[in-house]
């Protein structure tokens, strides 16, 4: 597959990264990675760094913790595969910096419509646990589970990934 749109969600350390990595490196295309993380601890470079070395030098790695709908309408061409991980970070990102949350997804969603080539977006599904003990856990909970139907509505593939293991909730797995 070289051109569409795929949304692979799963829970911490479920492997989504892997399966989406997997998708664009079969592509044939030119390999993008807008990275969302920001490196807050010590635990969290690790896990940046982890990352990075799972990924081949024929990756191009941008970062963009805020920026996202600019970052991927620069980034995505017809000859190109851009890998965004993870839009869960970069929402988290959003709620902290106080921006209008239900705007900014509607915006993402508008240009992840609008992209050329392919396009493939990591994110965590939250809505499987616990019910958060905190007003801001409980929004942000919330509103990931509003951007992960969103970006599954827009998007013709979407794969839920459990222990390592894809499973099409949408669309086809690509082959």
């Amino acid at each position: 597959m070289n051109k569409g749109r795929i949304f692979v969600l799963g829970g911490a350390r479920s492997g989504k990264s892997c399966v989406a990595e997997e998708i664009i490196e079969r592509s044939g295309l030119a390999q993008f990675y807008l990275a969302t993380a920001e490196a807050g601890d010590e635990e969290m470079r690790a896990r940046i760094a982890e990352h990075r070395a799972r990924r081949g030098a024929q990756w191009q790695t941008l970062e963009t913790p805020l920026d996202l709908e600019a970052a991927l309408a620069d980034t995505a061409r017809p000859d190109r595969a851009v890998l965004v991980d993870c839009l869960t970070l970069w929402l988290s990102n959003i709620l902290l910096g106080k921006a209008e949350v239900e705007e900014r997804i509607a915006a993402l969603v508008t240009t992840i419509r609008k992209l050329p080539g392919l396009i493939v977006l990591v994110s965590n599904e939250v809505g499987l646990g616990l019910v958060p003990d905190t007003a801001l856990g409980r929004s942000f909970r919330d509103a990931q589970g509003r951007l992960n139907q969103s970006v599954a509505e827009t998007c013709e593939t979407v794969i839920f990934v459990a222990a390592g293991l894809p499973l099409a909730l949408k669309g086809e797995l690509p082959s």
